[in-house]
């Protein structure tokens, strides 16, 4: 497996990734408790989208008013959601105006990081593969749940969508079968968390 050396200090550089409602977050989380430093493309989404924010009034103006919430306060996650999951092309145009802003933050978070002499630090990033973060990243490690259960999930985390709505989402992302060429390292999540604490466990002892 690969590592990077900086400053005569051996550290890796993860990029973790998965598809939707795979347990990333949960492993990412059990990762930040192991010592490592996270870097969360999600977080760092979130904040960029912030009101007022130039990602923000980009998206405004290129999906319009139909994306705000009723006081036409805020962007409508939901409403949002709903039309780039339904439409690849809209999707494309979304991640056009987002990605860039994303991925600057990413390098910025890296590069204190390193120069804080980190020794692991973690890219959690969906679109690890997709947007090519991978080329920052010593190893790609792929939390992996079947689809049945990636539905199930989904489902169970946001109440009111229907099972078609799930599937949606999980095809507009790369197809688990294609992300496992990439990965150096495969987290099963089918189970339950103590499985999951136990592969994180054994990683651990072989990278630290």
């Amino acid at each position: 497996m690969g590592r990077t050396v900086e400053g005569g200090m051996a550290l890796t550089v993860v990029g973790l990734t998965g598809g939707i409602a795979s347990g990333k977050s949960t492993v990412s989380s059990l990762l930040k408790d192991k010592g490592a430093a996270i870097i969360d493309a999600d977080e760092i989404a979130k904040e960029i989208m912030s009101k007022g924010k130039p990602v923000w009034i980009n998206v405004v103006n290129h999906f319009g008013e139909q994306i705000l919430n009723d006081d036409k306060s805020d962007i409508d996650r939901k409403k949002l959601a709903d039309i780039v999951f339904s439409d690849r092309i809209q999707l494309e145009a979304l991640n056009s105006l987002t990605h860039p802003e994303i991925l600057k933050e990413i390098k910025k978070q890296l590069e204190n990081y390193k120069k804080a002499g980190r020794k692991v630090i973690v890219i959690d990033a969906a679109l690890l593969l997709e947007s090519g973060l991978d080329a920052l990243v010593d190893e790609v490690w792929l939390v992996a749940v079947d689809e049945k259960t990636q539905i199930k999930r989904l489902i169970m985390r946001e109440k009111d969508m229907a099972h078609a709505q799930a599937l949606n989402r999980i095809k507009s992302q790369m197809p688990l079968k294609e992300k496992l060429k990439y990965a150096n390292r495969v987290i099963d999540n089918n189970a339950g968390i103590e499985e999951t604490r136990e592969q994180i466990d054994e990683i651990w002892r072989e990278i630290s």
